[in-house]
């Protein structure tokens, strides 16, 4: 459930109409809810009541500070993918005893500034990694809690490009081969091997393959304390699915029902990783209708916003629903929705039946909050949009448009290219 209605024949976003922002802060523009983001984190979370765990929202669906300070309030801790991620969480005011830390690239400076912060868990991904993470460690006489990131080799049934746990993807490690790096670190000065990952993919439908995946690394669990590690949390990753059109993805409390009748009755911390099932359907992006361009059959809704905004459906076609923002002709057309980036890429949807439309009238392309501006770039030299966070009847600009100078602030041209000498 989300908290964007229509009332009155206007979408609005709580109690603000869509509209109203659209007028203070032009288009494109990403909204979000606040009620919808604590409705989502505190089902998620009660679902794992009664059992130890941690929830690490995962930074990479949408990074957005105010997003991340909210969630902060209401107890959530921080999975991260990069420096940059774990300096915003921890801005954020996230404490480092609730932050993970995975990806498989990690650079020295990167896991220097992790074993620094003293974060909860860095969840290692190569044998490579592990070494540049002993090195680190012995460098800076700091002792660092250890996850191997494991690889269970299991089909989550989603998009190929989101499927992270099968063998030919680049994460984790073969299952397999965990064992020997456990007791490659197995007392080291400072490493601390006492947990155990995995995650394998987003966008996941169905609890089957989560289950299968917390009874291989629950297995493995067992196996590393029978030969004397104190394996303490198991990193489940996240991945749980939403409705973008009509899909049927299991429900928190399935999914957490199911996970706990595992873990009941075990010494084990889990540690869950959510990131598109809080945010994905707390947030909408708005654009304008700039041009209603018809060739022959054929009509397009050309916008305002582009795939450099909301690159979902250009990367894995993805499916947003988009609504008009006022009711008004309810007679539908089929149209192509598509933006002003000059690749024939640049959609949001293709033969869709949508509300005949004017020039100027407003679209909300929803179910954007996750991977929607955190995946944004500035191709074709575009601006990124605002971020707008909405509580009840009031509304907050929480990022600024970009401007011109933003985008050409850290180029330098050469004095010898000024001079034409090159």
């Amino acid at each position: 459930m989300h908290f964007f209605t229509y009332k009155n024949g206007e979408l609005y976003c709580e109690d603000v109409p869509l509209k109203e922002i659209a007028e203070a802060f032009g288009t494109p523009v990403y909204v979000y809810s606040a009620k919808t983001l604590k409705r989502h984190y505190s089902i998620f979370d009660s679902a794992f009541k009664g059992i130890p765990h941690i929830v690490c929202y995962s930074l990479k669906a949408n990074s957005n500070l105010a997003v991340l300070t909210l969630l902060k309030t209401l107890g959530s801790g921080a999975d991260v993918v990069s420096g940059g991620e774990l300096k915003k969480a921890l801005k954020a005011g996230i404490p480092p005893d609730r932050i993970v830390f995975s990806g498989v690239g990690k650079t020295e400076e990167e896991l220097r500034l992790a074993v620094r912060k003293r974060i909860l868990l860095i969840n290692v991904e190569s044998e490579g990694e592990l070494g540049k993470l002993k090195e680190v460690s012995e460098g800076l006489r700091t002792k660092v809690n250890v996850a191997i990131r494991v690889n269970p080799d299991i089909d989550p049934k989603t998009h190929p490009y989101i499927t992270t746990g099968l063998r030919k993807n680049k994460f984790g490690i073969p299952i397999a081969q965990a064992e020997r790096l456990y007791s490659m670190i197995n007392g080291h000065r400072y490493l601390c091997p006492v947990g155990i990952s995995s995650h394998i993919g987003s966008q996941i439908l169905e609890v089957s393959p989560f289950i299968q995946a917390l009874k291989s690394i629950m297995e493995l669990g067992e196996r590393l304390k029978r030969r004397g590690l104190a394996i303490k949390y198991l990193d489940i990753g996240g991945g749980l699915g939403i409705t973008y059109k009509d899909e049927l993805p299991a429900h928190p409390k399935e999914y957490g029902s199911k996970i706990c009748e595992l873990i009941w009755g075990t010494d084990y911390t889990l540690i869950l990783e959510p990131g598109r099932v809080i945010v994905g359907n707390s947030g909408v992006l708005l654009t304008k209708i700039l041009y209603v361009k018809k060739m022959g059959r054929k009509t397009f809704y050309i916008v305002d916003a582009g795939m450099n905004d909301l690159i979902r459906p250009a990367l894995y076609n993805a499916y947003h629903q988009i609504l008009p923002v006022k009711k008004g002709n309810e007679k539908k057309i089929r149209v192509d929705v598509v933006g002003p980036i000059c690749e024939s890429g640049d959609f949001f949807a293709r033969d869709r039946l949508i509300p005949n439309q004017k020039e100027g009238d407003l679209l909300s392309v929803m179910s954007a909050g996750a991977y929607g501006f955190s995946m944004s770039s500035n191709y074709n030299m575009r601006k990124r949009v605002a971020e707008v966070l909405v509580s009840g009847t009031n509304f907050y600009l929480v990022r600024k448009r970009e401007t011109m100078e933003d985008l050409i602030k850290n180029e330098v041209i050469p004095e010898i290219v000024k001079e034409g000498k090159i």
